[in-house]
This record gives structure tokens, C-alpha cells and sequence, in this order.
């Protein structure tokens, strides 16, 4: 067993101009999208609209995007290739329409209190733009290899860990086009040792692009989670998060409002700064469960950023009882399907 070298163990991306695109955050610059992966179509084709260029006539492949629509020809489901991972019972979806709302913060300490209830968990950092987990967990280290060259993963609170910010420096960014992004993020589900675990839960980057759609249609997914605060604006893009879950056929577990309210430490007023509420009113509408309200608490930034997550350290309060409380119902759930 050996430690990953990203220059040796990273799988190396030819285009057709002879260069590589390394996962070390670096592409070949030829600006040929296509030429990567062996990711080709017309540009000027279209199928569903959704802009994908896939699903051209008589090629019959689906665009992926879960609208159903397919080329003429013999349609090819994009969900076909989807398989589980072996010794994984369930996968959680962490998403939030868009970024700032506390999603990565909510993954972490979801998946320590799951492993507290003596669980075993993986999380799955797929924020490959933005990867977090790492500092939030205290982690500067690379995962070793075995010899079958599979990614062991870091452990640390009693959770495995994978993320790309274990595999580049911290400082780089991952300027890399749809198709790496999306073969990186198969690598993370079907090229690490995950073993035996209860729950893996993935956090996803904001939006509904290409990672979430690989996600969907390489592994089974039975719990999504959708992370809000209480601003319209930030409602809005949760929505589009159950709707694209909504698409492609995955079970939404409910919708959790970060940042609800803020408590003075000093004089113990409560402010609304965000407003309030506004997630669960949504979850009501929408018909999904509403899975509690997470307040700001200056502890949960500071404790974040020297990667000692909140639900290590003994607080007894409202804020480990929101988690006790999502993990419950998960390991409840779990329990009925099984």
C-alpha cells in the first residue's frame, strides 16, 4: 500500500492534440471539449432543448439531462448504467440550489452524527470546483492506494473521507471542463475503498449540472436532502434542487433551513437576520418533510474553519439536537426499506 501521487495514480486525459489533462487541476489548454474523454457531438444538434447537444437524430442517445426525451433511433436510457456500490446500504444527496447556504457545513455534521449513533459513514466531498471538506475536517493529508491501485479513504471522527482537496493543493483550482468533472466523480463513487458502510452521504456542489446528474445515473441514490436559508432568493434555487430530484426519479428525504435565526450570546435576543421560516412554508407547499431549522452559531464558523466540526464537541444544545433528530428519522427509514 502506498501513497496517492497525483502524478503517477491520476489518470491521465489525452486530447487529440497529443497533451494531457492531469486531475491536478490543469487542463491542456487546446480548447477542444470535445476531444476529451472521447466526449463528441454536433453542436449544432439539439434534442430536448436542454442544450446538451446529445440525443441527435439517429444516434438515439438521450441528452442525460432526465427529461425522458431520446433521439430517434434505439434510445438509450442514461439510467442503465446505474449500479450500486458494493458494501454501500445508502447513499444520501446533500444539495442546495446555490452556494453560501451552509451545505457543506450541514454534510459534515450530518455524517459525524450518523457515526455517532454508531453507524458507519462515508462522506463523499463532490464539490470538485469548491471542495471544503478537508479543512472542515481537519484533514492535510493524501489517501493511500492498495495495490490494486484503489483509493483508500481518510478516516477521521469515525467517518471515511474523499474529496479532491486531499489529491490538489489547496490554492488550486480545478479549472476543468464537464467531462473530467464527471469522470472524477465516478472514480470518487466506484474507484474508492469504501467497504462496509451504513450511509455515504455525498456532498454536492450548488446547482443541477454535471456532477448531480452523474451521481443519479451511476449509483442508486435513496435519500436526497436539500439545504436552505429562509431568503426568497435562496428558495427559489431549492426548488429547482426537489425539482431536478423530482426529474429523475430520486425519493427527497425533506428540506432543512440553515442559518434560520441568530441568537445574541451576550443578551440572548433572537434576530431573524434572513428572515424565518421561509423553508419550511416551501416544504409545506411542495409536500415534503420539513427537517428543522439550523440557527447561526458563532462556534459552528470557528469550530468550521479550524476543522473541528460542531458535533465533536460536547454542546448540549438546539443544534445537535436538529442533527440527532435528521439522523434518527434516516436510521428509521433505512431500517423500513431494508
Amino acid at each position: 500500500m502506498g501513497k496517492f501521487d497525483k502524478d503517477k495514480d491520476n489518470k491521465d486525459v489525452e486530447c487529440e492534440h497529443g497533451e494531457n489533462s492531469n486531475h491536478d487541476g490543469n487542463s491542456c489548454g487546446c480548447g477542444n471539449e470535445e476531444a476529451h474523454h472521447g466526449y463528441h457531438h454536433d453542436k449544432d444538434e439539439d434534442s430536448c432543448g436542454c442544450g446538451s447537444g446529445h440525443g441527435e437524430e439517429g444516434e438515439g442517445e438521450s441528452c442525460g439531462c432526465g427529461s425522458g426525451h431520446e433521439g430517434e433511433g434505439h434510445g438509450k436510457n442514461p439510467f442503465d448504467e446505474q449500479s450500486p456500490i458494493k458494501g454501500v446500504k445508502n447513499i444520501i444527496a446533500v444539495a442546495s440550489g446555490k452556494g453560501g447556504v451552509g451545505k457543506s457545513t450541514f454534510s459534515v455534521n450530518l455524517a459525524i452524527s450518523l457515526a455517532q449513533q454508531g453507524k458507519k459513514v462515508g462522506l463523499m466531498d463532490a464539490d470538485m470546483y469548491g471542495p471544503s471538506v478537508p479543512m472542515m475536517m481537519g484533514i492535510n493529508q493524501r489517501p493511500e492506494l492498495t495495490d490494486a491501485k484503489r483509493i483508500v479513504p481518510i478516516e477521521k471522527y469515525g467517518v471515511k473521507l474523499m474529496s479532491l482537496g486531499f489529491l490538489i493543493p489547496e490554492d488550486a483550482p480545478a479549472i476543468w471542463r464537464g467531462p473530467i468533472v464527471m469522470q472524477v466523480t465516478t472514480q470518487f463513487l466506484r474507484d474508492v475503498e469504501w467497504g462496509d458502510i451504513d450511509f455515504l452521504v455525498v456532498d454536492l456542489p450548488p446547482g443541477t449540472g454535471d456532477i448531480q446528474l452523474t451521481l443519479v445515473q451511476t449509483v442508486p441514490i435513496n435519500f436526497a436532502i436539500v439545504v436552505s436559508t429562509p431568503q426568497d432568493i435562496s428558495l427559489i434555487d431549492a426548488k429547482k434542487a426537489l425539482g431536478m430530484f423530482d426529474k429523475v426519479n430520486v425519493p427527497v428525504f425533506g428540506i432543512v433551513e440553515n442559518m434560520s435565526y441568530f441568537v445574541c450570546p451576550h443578551c440572548g435576543k433572537r434576530s431573524d437576520i434572513f428572515k424565518h421560516g421561509g423553508a419550511k412554508t416551501a416544504a409545506e407547499k411542495l409536500g415534503v418533510n420539513f427537517l428543522g431549522e439550523i440557527p447561526i452559531i458563532e462556534d459552528i464558523c470557528e469550530l468550521s474553519d479550524a476543522g473541528e466540526p460542531f458535533m465533536t464537541k460536547d454542546k448540549n444544545n438546539e443544534v445537535k439536537a436538529v442533527f440527532g433528530k435528521i439522523s434518527d428519522a434516516l436510521i428509521l427509514r433505512a431500517e423500513q426499506r431494508s
